[in-house]
């Protein structure tokens, strides 16, 4: 049985390698912009000579566009031609938006570069997710792995090509009161994409800029490059350059025939065609439409929002500990060195980067549903043990280890999962993806929040809080997978969509391509 799975993987693959190489590249982007900003804010504050809180509004202008990026990428995610023109599109923008950085000398020109790139990060980070899901569907676990293992190693890169142009003393001459190492200090408080109480460091903006950061904006642009060439390069062999092209193609014909070579299915072209339209994704206002999911079951609806919830909570726990976890490790009890706090957040990224890597081979020996039981259950543990040891500096480095360990791989089995429970007929992608970027986005605020008036020790509590949170929204899901289940078992053939489509009502997909 595993010898047939492993062979129907491997067909799989082989008709549909370039498109899973592409979107794997997408995603190399995406890491890109992710952590760019946080070791780059304090030579951008230098060349648009404002102050430290005013150019800490570029993180929000980046995580809200990313937000609403996230939200409408599902328009684009209609057809080939659509998904692969917008991923062209976003990534050929993020290049830009790398070259144009250094010309940015005015604060609002940079926070609306910033809010450029967010959108575009959040058309990627949907439309990627969702193609995957469309041509792997079953198998599409194993995927999703290895492409979240790009997003980390992207963040990896980021800073290591930032780092050597980044100023080690004030990049404004005539400021005698900074030196190297309160410049690290701020710059590693800042790695996060969030800074907590700000106002309370005065830097000077007024004299000359001297910053060599320019060159390291160049050069991520370029190595950026490639990726929207490799776009154009997919869209010629799919011949969707030409007037002749079939603009309602889609993205899973490789799929529909490497699944008929094994005897999965025995439609004809045409029905496959048809089931597959049947199986389209949208965006998420379209399935929130009435008139759209008017006779479906109330466990579907569950399974939207107990899943989004489930994301909500761990990926603003990812967004959160990145932002807060140096300013954490500076403070009381623990008062480590700004140097060797500094590192925390790398070492987390390369913890994520690492645990999505090894999660490649165990998705294909494990179910998602286990993966994500023992994923989450480490989080927790991890963080009850960071709060038992809060004033070990070194548990806190083996903790962010094995916390970012067990959280890499949540993300891509939750939205795996889920969509094999709406066997791949509902919005959970979208769903998904908009409720983890809203989680990143609010959660470091709340937490930001309490630290502010609770102090440092509330950083872990907060954790704390939101991981069993999210562990009781999964339990919660679980049974209502089991009633879906029952549900759907209960119809004739199984099948509560074409139920609906009897009685002449339309899915959200439907709804959309008519």
């Amino acid at each position: 049985m595993k010898r047939l799975l492993n062979e129907r993987i491997c067909a799989l693959f082989r008709s549909n390698w370039q498109h899973t190489f592409t979107y794997w590249s997408v995603f190399f982007s995406f890491g890109l912009c992710v952590a760019f900003l946080g070791p780059t804010i304090l030579d951008l504050r230098c060349q648009t000579q404002s102050t430290l809180q005013e150019i800490t509004l570029v993180f929000f202008s980046q995580q809200f566009f990313l937000f609403i990026g996230s939200t409408i990428g599902g328009f684009f995610s209609k057809t080939l031609v659509s998904s692969l023109s917008a991923l062209a599109l976003s990534t050929l923008i993020i290049s830009v938006v790398f070259a144009v950085i250094p010309l940015c000398h005015k604060l609002l020109l940079l926070a609306f570069a910033m809010a450029v790139s967010g959108l575009a990060m959040g058309i990627i980070d949907t439309i990627s997710n969702l193609q995957l899901v469309k041509i792997y569907q079953k198998d599409s676990t194993v995927f999703l792995q290895a492409l979240h293992f790009f997003v980390g190693l992207g963040a990896l890169v980021s800073p290591l090509i930032a780092d050597p142009f980044l100023s080690e003393t004030s990049c404004v001459i005539g400021n005698s009161s900074a030196n190297a190492t309160s410049l690290t200090h701020l710059r590693n408080k800042l790695t996060g994409r969030h800074m907590h109480n700000e106002s309370s460091v005065h830097l000077h903006t007024e004299g000359e800029v001297v910053t060599n950061v320019s060159y390291a904006f160049w050069i991520m642009a370029i190595i950026n490059l490639p990726v929207p060439i490799a776009i154009f390069v997919l869209m010629y062999r799919e011949r969707l350059f030409t007037c002749g092209s079939d603009p309602s193609r889609r993205l899973l014909n490789g799929d529909v025939l490497a699944m008929k070579t094994w005897g999965t299915t025995g439609l004809s072209e045409d029905a496959g065609h048809q089931k597959e339209t049947s199986r389209s994704h949208t965006d998420v206002f379209s399935c929130c439409l009435l008139g759209n999911t008017y006779g479906f079951p109330l466990s579907f609806f569950g399974i939207h929002i107990l899943g989004g919830l489930v994301l909500f909570c761990f990926d603003g726990i990812v967004g959160s500990y990145t932002g807060f976890v140096y300013t954490y490790a500076v403070a009381p009890p623990m008062n480590l060195p700004h140097k060797t706090a500094g590192y925390l957040t790398c070492v987390f990224w390369a913890a994520i980067t690492a645990g999505r890597l090894s999660a490649i081979p165990l998705s294909y020996h494990f179910k998602p549903i286990r993966l994500l039981l023992v994923s989450q259950v480490g989080v927790i543990v991890t963080l009850l043990l960071l709060l038992i040891f809060y004033n070990s500096s070194v548990f806190l480095f083996i903790g962010t280890c094995c916390l970012g360990l067990f959280i890499s791989s949540i993300f891509p089995c939750m939205l795996a999962l889920t969509e094999d429970i709406l066997e791949y007929k509902g919005c959970a992608t979208t769903v998904l993806v908009t409720s983890a970027g809203m989680g990143e986005m609010l959660l470091q605020v709340i937490v930001g929040s309490v630290m502010h008036n609770q102090g440092s020790f509330s950083f872990l509590l907060c954790g704390m809080i939101f991981g069993c949170l999210g562990f009781v929204f999964f339990i919660l899901l679980y049974f209502v997978k089991q009633n879906h289940k029952n549900f759907t078992e209960a119809l004739p053939n199984n099948n509560y969509m074409e139920r609906h489509e009897q009685n002449g009502i339309k899915t959200c997909s439907d709804a959309v391509l008519n």
